[in-house]
Formats: C-alpha cells, sequence, structure tokens
C-alpha cells in the first residue's frame, strides 16, 4: 500500500478546512497510508526584512527535511512549479505503487512559501495554480486531488 505523507507548515485552525481535510482523509483510508505532520511556522513581524524571512524558512526547512522519510519522492508545491491534470496525478500514484518504494511526501510551506532547500530536494515541484490561495485552503485541494487520482485509477465515476 502506498505511503503518503502530507508535511504541511503551521497548524489548521479553521474548522472548514479541518472537516474538508478529514474528510477526504478517511476517504482515502482504504487506498493509502496517509500521515500529516506540521512542522510549525516561524512567526515574523508586520513588514519582515527579506534577511528575516530567509532565516525563517530556513529553520522552517530544518524541519520538513527531518520529517522527509526516507527513500520518499517528494513533491514541494510552489508557485514557479509545474501544473499537472488530474489524470497526471493518477499516474504519478500508479508509478509511485509501482516503483519498489511506494513513499510519496507532499510539502506544502507556510505564509512565505518554502525555502530553496526544500525545492532543491523535491522530485517534482508542482504548482496548483498561477493564482495564490491560502495555504491552508492548498492543503484541502492537494488531498481532494490525490483522492481523485486514487478514483481515476480505479475508474470510478468521481472524475467525469
Amino acid at each position: 500500500m502506498l505511503s503518503v505523507k502530507f508535511i504541511c507548515v503551521g497548524r489548521m485552525r479553521e474548522r472548514f478546512y479541518m472537516e474538508a481535510f478529514n474528510e477526504y482523509a478517511k476517504r482515502l483510508q482504504s487506498y493509502c497510508k496517509l500521515q500529516l505532520v506540521e512542522p510549525a511556522e516561524i512567526k515574523l513581524g508586520d513588514n519582515p526584512s527579506d534577511r528575516e524571512i530567509s532565516a525563517a524558512l530556513d529553520k522552517e526547512a530544518e524541519d520538513i527535511l527531518a520529517a522527509i522519510p526516507d527513500g520518499s519522492y517528494v513533491v514541494a508545491l510552489c508557485v514557479e512549479g509545474k501544473g499537472l491534470p488530474s489524470e497526471a496525478m493518477a499516474e504519478l500514484i500508479s508509478q509511485r505503487e509501482n516503483s519498489g518504494k511506494p513513499r510519496l511526501c507532499f510539502i506544502i510551506g507556510g505564509s512565505y512559501g518554502l525555502s530553496p532547500k526544500v525545492k532543491a530536494r523535491a522530485d517534482l515541484k508542482l504548482s496548483m495554480s498561477q493564482m495564490t490561495f491560502p495555504h491552508h485552503l492548498a492543503r484541502v485541494m492537494l488531498i481532494e486531488q490525490l483522492y481523485r487520482g486514487f478514483k481515476i485509477k480505479e475508474g470510478s465515476l468521481y472524475h467525469k
């Protein structure tokens, strides 16, 4: 069974996001072993300098990189990443399941994104859209796409 780990900087506090994420996590139970890790987001003042942002991202990167399981295929969500259709997500799932190392790790940064160190570790840089979304909403969108990918693989009518 595929092992999927979400490493998402910062805790979700909005009930509606948590409920949506948990609903898809429940649906995924029969498809994969899902784990969520939420490293702390470094809090910055109202107008942080580039240096302060860089230092915060580097600290977050330490926690993120330490949470990546050995042998994982790492997907980092970032604006400069590649956009993929849902069918490509299904193909990624299939590739990982058949790889001999069935570990998939998705990383979503906090308010200021991800450190270049995390992006360098990624096997795939993925963009959800050219638009900007709250990172907690991106988490819900990503888990739905993961679920959709499994449904596409099985030929379900979920993906029409």
